[in-house]
């Protein structure tokens, strides 16, 4: 297993997935279970060239050289046999969708792990055959996605396999099941998850989720998409906008029915502050266009820490345009509950303020118009702002609380995100930069 190791150390910085770029891996073996079909096995490695360590899951097959896919080699195995990424091979694959529909174990109850099948897919038969294709473009995850084969029908699958596994259920798992199972049409039927079962140095088990199959929507696109060819052309998107405000809110009382609530304390407030001023600190180093308004920012923080505050409850955690989809059955269906990915998962699984959410769709809406190519900014900027405004409509109207135009906690956390975003496009877009610095001159503006 050493020679595969340095393999993974070689193979693993060239993966998306891989979380710590610029580093070489120093790897050791977490856990090794073999799978039925014949030398293809399901890996967990820890990377200790970051503290904390993460530990990744990594399953491979050996199998005859020339025969693996393109792009999927490790490295060479033994004479006349390589290493591959077993979620491009049909043995794992295969597996793997047996586990999640019908369920199962591999290895020991006490180092291994188990297929649950949850079967939320209304009344609808999955399908016996299908055939597998990872999901191009991924980054912090590896999908696969499972479709009829011939004249099979039924529900097609999409399964997340969780790169970066850690102690606990995933909030993507957690939520999102919890949702489905409550009947929720506004995220994707839950059809099954792997949970395993593995040591710590410590010499500790702990349980973690592994991989989360749910329904797949063929042929549909996310909503950034669709509003971007709605301002495009011009249409009118309220009505799209106000039952995406709709399905939002839907989620947010629906999670707050599932999971428990909690009154924010003063130290809750304070925590979410001292972010704020730490993200600002950070800006007004790297954006000097920020410097003016460096007080208008403050006295927004500070009038948002005032008011009253809702309960903190679960949340999306990471909720943009980007993460629902446009479905001719279920309507607005969101997608990724896994929170932001660079937040430590136990930061993830704590309650949070659901206007965080709300704050990103407004972000999100207000980027149409650095992406619509339009020489009448004017007419885009309105577009932006009839959609926002039936967005928050839609949200108040679903939750049962008026909205106002003045909301000073939910100011606070766009002016947050806008923060946020002049900090990333100097560094990565510099000429989107305008985007975000709009943002937060018209949500603080100068005396």
């Amino acid at each position: 297993m050493g020679d595969l190791l340095e393999l993974l150390a070689v193979w693993m910085p060239r993966q998306r997935w891989y979380g710590t770029k610029g580093r070489d891996p120093r790897l050791t073996l977490v856990a090794d279970w073999p799978l039925d079909a014949a030398d293809a096995r399901v890996l967990l490695v820890r990377d200790e060239a970051v503290q904390p360590a993460i530990v990744y899951q990594v399953p491979v097959a050996r199998r005859a050289e020339g025969s693996v896919p393109p792009g999927s080699l490790i490295g060479a195995a033994a004479e006349g046999q390589v290493w591959t990424d077993a979620t491009t091979d049909p043995a794992f694959t295969d597996a793997l969708y047996a586990l999640v529909t019908a369920g199962g174990e591999v290895g020991a109850p006490e180092d291994g792990f188990r297929g649950i099948a949850l079967g939320a897919t209304n009344g609808r038969p999955l399908a016996s055959r299908t055939t597998a294709r990872v999901l191009s473009g991924e980054q912090s995850n590896t999908s696969i996605i499972y479709r009829l084969e011939g004249e099979e029908t039924g529900v097609p699958v999409i399964c997340k396999l969780f790169r970066q596994v850690n102690p606990g259920i995933n909030p993507d798992v957690e939520l999102q099941s919890a949702l489905a199972a409550g009947g929720a049409s506004f995220v994707p039927g839950a059809i099954g998850e792997v949970r395993g079962i593995w040591m710590t140095p410590e010499g500790v088990p702990v349980s973690g989720s592994l991989a989360f199959a749910q329904e797949f929507f063929e042929g549909v696109e996310d909503a950034w998409r669709v509003a971007l060819d709605a301002a495009a052309a011009g249409d009118d998107f309220s009505e799209r906008a106000y039952a995406l405000g709709a399905s939002v809110a839907g989620m947010h009382v629906a999670l707050a029915e599932r999971f428990s609530t909690f009154p924010p304390s003063a130290a809750d407030k304070s925590s979410v502050n001292s972010a704020w001023e730490r993200r600002l600190t950070i800006a007004l180093m790297e954006v000097p266009a920020l410097k003016p308004y460096e007080e208008q920012i403050h006295e927004v923080y500070d009038r948002a820490l005032d008011v009253r505050w809702p309960a903190l409850q679960r949340i999306h955690g990471d909720l943009h345009l980007g993460q629902v989809l446009d479905t001719a059955s279920n309507g607005w269906v969101l997608l990724d509950f896994e929170g932001e990915p660079l937040r430590p998962i136990n930061e993830r699984l704590q309650p949070d303020v659901a206007v965080r959410d709300v704050a990103g769709m407004l972000r999100s809406f207000d980027y149409v118009s650095g992406a619509v190519a339009d020489d009448d900014g004017e007419a885009v900027r309105a577009w932006v702002i009839a959609a926002q405004q039936a967005f928050l409509d839609g949200y108040a109207a679903t939750t049962g609380r008026p909205r106002t135009d003045d909301d000073a906690l939910l100011k606070a956390f766009e002016l947050d995100k806008a923060v946020y975003e002049a900090i990333y496009e100097t560094r990565n877009r510099p000429d989107w930069v305008g985007i975000p610095l709009a943002a937060i001159g018209r949500l603080a503006p100068l005396h």
